[in-house]
């Protein structure tokens, strides 16, 4: 009798082991969900959040919630969730600028995108074009270079702000092609483009979503992509490289979502699963299209090698570009 107890308890012990994983992974989520964001309430990401945040309150019969936070390079939103629960249940989402760039942009930085944040999961993609006016006089790749080349600190480029990755991406390009340009950032981004089109600023990297309604009134046109090859949203536009610019020339932001570090694997899998799923969704893939987002599903795993290999290069661009923030 003892033997067939204890062989009782064993099995019974194995079942609930062997369960204990679902039951966990089931227990996410249990109560509402919130996702901070650094983006202001009407810009692309943002409205592209909400969306998700609604498609995910279907699928997991929670209330999910959006708060933007924005200001302060994204530290504000930063701070508010670093020490929130660590359990699935407070999210952030976060640019490559706030992972991958401030590391090396800021001396004291107030938070370690490693030891504070677990990647949870890659959402969207954004590459980003040469913008010039329509009516300028640098209408291809190959002019845009040699004016530059022929007139040292003379041609301007602007982008939103010092560090950002299109002032990166350009003092790269800069470096790449052997110029030296002026960069005039500017706070207010549509003042950016108009002063492009006005011709006050010869040009700049842009994503499409930003730059659309000055593109569609025919002022601002892009002339190539800084891709490896050319994107999907706009199949019609040449890569640098094939515009006659530097060989496998390449920027675009990311826009992931991260939790507190030390949150539950199994609430990890659970939402990495569920978004990656959602990236498919045709209403969410044709609100993409329009903000000029691509998607980029990504495991965990990758996305953390993903944040360290452009830790790395940024690292390097910003130290041969000179670029603070402290």
């Amino acid at each position: 009798m003892r033997a067939k107890s204890l062989l009782h308890c064993i099995v019974l012990i194995a079942a609930w082991l062997a369960a204990t994983p679902i039951a966990l992974a089931q227990a996410f989520p249990s109560k509402m969900v919130k996702i901070t964001m650094p983006h202001s309430s009407g810009t692309a990401p943002a409205i592209f959040m909400r969306l998700m945040a609604d498609k995910l309150s279907k699928l997991w019969g929670q209330q999910v919630v959006v708060e933007s936070r924005p200001g302060a390079s994204g530290f504000i939103a930063i701070e508010a969730v670093k020490n929130a629960a660590r359990d699935g249940h407070e999210l952030l989402v976060v640019a490559n600028s706030q992972m991958t760039i401030n590391p090396a942009l800021y001396k004291k930085l107030p938070y370690d995108p490693e030891k504070d944040f677990v990647p949870v999961v890659m959402m969207l993609r954004a590459s980003f074009f040469i913008t010039v006016s329509t009516s300028g006089p640098y209408q291809t790749v190959p002019a845009l270079i040699a004016a530059a080349r022929a007139n040292p600190g003379r041609i301007s480029y602007s982008s939103s702000y010092v560090g950002s990755p299109s002032h990166l991406g350009a003092a790269d390009f800069e470096y790449r092609t052997g110029t030296k340009m002026i960069h005039a950032p500017y706070k207010d981004q549509s003042q950016m483009y108009i002063a492009i089109a006005n011709r006050d600023i010869d040009w700049a990297f842009s994503t499409i979503g930003s730059a659309l309604p000055l593109i569609k009134a025919a002022r601002l046109k892009v002339i190539a992509v800084a891709a490896k090859q050319r994107i999907a949203t706009a199949p019609e536009v040449p890569t640098v490289e094939e515009a006659g610019g530097p060989a496998g020339f390449e920027i675009d932001a990311w826009i992931a979502l991260v939790a507190p570090r030390g949150t539950a694997a199994e609430a990890v899998r659970r939402i990495n699963a569920d978004v990656n799923r959602l990236l498919a969704d045709p209403e969410l893939l044709a609100r993409m299209q329009l903000f000029g987002f691509e998607p980029a599903s990504a495991t965990p795993e990758q996305l953390v090698e993903l944040i360290r290999a452009d830790t790395k290069k940024n690292a390097e661009i910003v130290r041969r570009s000179g670029a603070t923030a402290d």
